[in-house]
């Protein structure tokens, strides 16, 4: 079987080449810097570009089952994947897994992942669609230096509980949701078995790293600049603090089983991934 991977050497992309690769598999990943990626017998590489959206999509030729994902930072997900979908249906691919959001399923058909989501229900391709929630790796990306610099996780959450998401289950639920045993399309939510508050976050990180890690419940607009001070660009910072907000209200807490019945595993507990990642603080 040959695989498509958009976005192999991203977080959750390359876990999915990795998977498919230990089954034997062939994968075929894309990168916008294909060069700096490492081959191998059953993996290689195509570029592709944000900005040329239909550029490397004669890939999938010869290809049965597909991953798409929007890169972090990029607004506009229809346009960017809407060619994959096209260049799948005339290649005869048999699968594709989107991967959008927790909480898309509710948004206006406008918007672009949602816009994304049904064109791809309406293109005849057998689908599934990943929708899953706040990733623990945040506290490792995009949150981490105040972690690192004052011993703080800053965010606008209030004291709203989340069911917060390993991103290697992500990818174990992407590899899983390509077998033609799973239930297809439709969508499914991915989340932790475990739902807490950013408060128990700072003390689970405390208790992994020996360090004193505290929250503070910080306003939209400082979190916005935050974000622009740590590189992520104007619209994707404001798109954050508005799920922030959505989140602040309640909206993160589901646990769902679809992690499991999708993978075979139970997900990952915030405790397991702090005791993994500690150093990451340190």
């Amino acid at each position: 079987m040959k695989y498509f991977i958009y976005g192999a050497s991203g977080g959750v992309g390359r876990e999915v080449a990795s998977l498919l690769l230990k089954k034997g598999e062939s994968v075929v990943g894309s990168s916008r810097k294909p060069t700096l990626q490492k081959s191998e017998s059953n993996l290689s590489w195509i570029e592709v570009n944000t900005e040329v959206p239909e550029k490397g999509t004669e890939a999938l030729h010869g290809v049965d089952k597909v991953f798409l994902m929007s890169p972090p930072g990029h607004m506009d997900q229809y346009t960017l994947l809407k060619p994959w979908i096209d260049e799948s249906k005339k290649q005869g691919v048999k699968k594709i897994v989107l991967m959008t959001a927790m909480g898309i399923e509710h948004a206006p058909p406008e918007v672009p992942f949602k816009k994304l989501e049904l064109y791809l229900a309406d293109s005849g391709i057998d689908y599934i669609i990943l929708r899953p929630n706040w990733f623990m790796q945040n506290f490792q990306t995009s949150w981490l230096s105040g972690i690192k610099k004052d011993r703080k996780i800053y965010f606008p959450g209030g004291s709203a509980k989340v069911s917060f998401i390993d991103s290697i289950d992500i990818a174990k639920s992407v590899v899983g949701a390509f077998e033609d045993s799973i239930e297809k399309n439709r969508g499914y939510m991915l989340t932790g078995r475990e739902a807490i508050d950013h408060s128990e976050v700072a003390g689970l990180i405390s208790k992994a790293t020996g360090i004193t890690i505290s929250y503070e419940d910080i306003t939209s607009e400082s979190f916005v600049s935050m974000l622009i001070n740590n590189g992520i660009n104007q619209d994707y910072s404001n798109f954050l603090a508005m799920i922030a907000g959505a989140l602040k209200e309640g909206k993160s807490v589901a646990i769902t089983g679809d992690v499991k019945y999708l993978s075979g595993k139970e997900p990952t507990k915030f405790e397991e991934y702090a005791k993994e990642n500690a150093s990451v603080w340190k």
